[in-house]
């Protein structure tokens, strides 16, 4: 019913509240001028958590600490066998390598680990996946070294040893959480995009994946920061990296090669893992974000 004013008012059940004019009744909003009723007022705007201090405050920390590693060397007395060490593009080389190791293996990882927990999670392919855990599991608690050497008795010394090795160390996590994310959505939801007519590409595709987004996405900084450590073994398969200098400061007892083959693997890393948080941030669905 209307009142004086020109108010809907609709019966409704419980106490009066806000908005309400009465006990079991809700107002229903206002009439325009026109005579249609305005419309209810918006959800609030969904926000991104991404804020000044997750942009710069890493990179600060690393920047100052790159900066007073390279201050540090420039007073440093060096002896002929670490200046030797460390010139004619030598750090520049090894830094460059372990980020092709990283890049490179990560790539993989994705390409092998997302579309098998995928096919693990079909109805036709869901009793395989125990088997497939069981060899993640195994590749992931065989220790790194040891399987690199495997690997390099295997195929011979290079660089491919030691990316099958990071990638088979690597596998578990984006598996693991790409199935988990997968089974943790609702069935309710599925059933309502079959309901409306998707086909199972269309539900997999436009449902259950930008739903296990978060939890792949994970997975996916985990692999990256195990890749990032693993690489620096490579050097004991003939990969290079970072690993070059810092078995080079250990065997010759030379700290300063040591100390910056470490800062530099630490750097690395803990940019890696900054760069995978805000991508865990600005890949998220938007309909996942919560309201302002």
């Amino acid at each position: 019913m209307r009142t004086s004013s020109g108010r809907r008012l609709v019966a409704g059940h419980g106490a009066a509240g806000p908005g309400t004019t009465g006990p079991g009744l809700r107002d229903d909003g206002e009439d325009g001028e026109d005579g249609r009723r305005a419309p209810p007022p918006s959800p609030p705007a969904t926000r991104r958590r991404v804020t000044w201090q997750k942009l710069t405050f890493l990179p600060v920390v690393l920047v100052a600490v790159l900066l007073a590693t390279w201050l540090w060397f420039r007073q440093a007395d060096l002896d002929a066998l670490s200046e030797n060490a460390l010139s004619d593009g030598r750090v520049t080389k090894a830094l460059w390598q372990h980020v092709e190791l990283t890049v490179i293996s990560t790539f993989f990882v994705l390409v092998i680990a997302i579309p098998l927990g995928v096919l693990l999670t079909r109805r036709a392919f869901r009793r395989a996946a125990p088997v497939a855990m069981a060899i993640a599991n195994t590749g992931q608690a065989t220790p790194a070294i040891g399987l690199l050497a495997l690997l390099v008795i295997w195929l011979g010394i290079g660089m491919r040893a030691a990316l099958i090795g990071i990638i088979v160390y690597a596998v578990l996590p984006v598996l693991s959480n790409t199935i988990a994310g997968l089974k943790a959505n609702d069935p309710t939801l599925l059933e309502a995009a079959r309901g409306i007519g998707m086909s199972p590409l269309g539900v997999l595709t436009r449902v259950e994946l930008p739903l296990a987004v978060p939890l792949i996405l994970a997975g996916v900084r985990t692999a990256l920061v195990l890749n990032v450590g693993t690489a620096t073994l490579a050097t004991f398969g003939g990969g290079g990296g970072l690993g070059v200098l810092i078995t080079t400061g250990i065997t010759s007892q030379r700290m300063p090669v040591l100390l910056l083959g470490s800062v530099l693997t630490v750097a690395l890393a803990l940019l890696v893992d900054w760069l995978a948080s805000l991508a865990e941030l600005l890949l998220r669905p938007r309909g996942l974000e919560v309201g302002a």
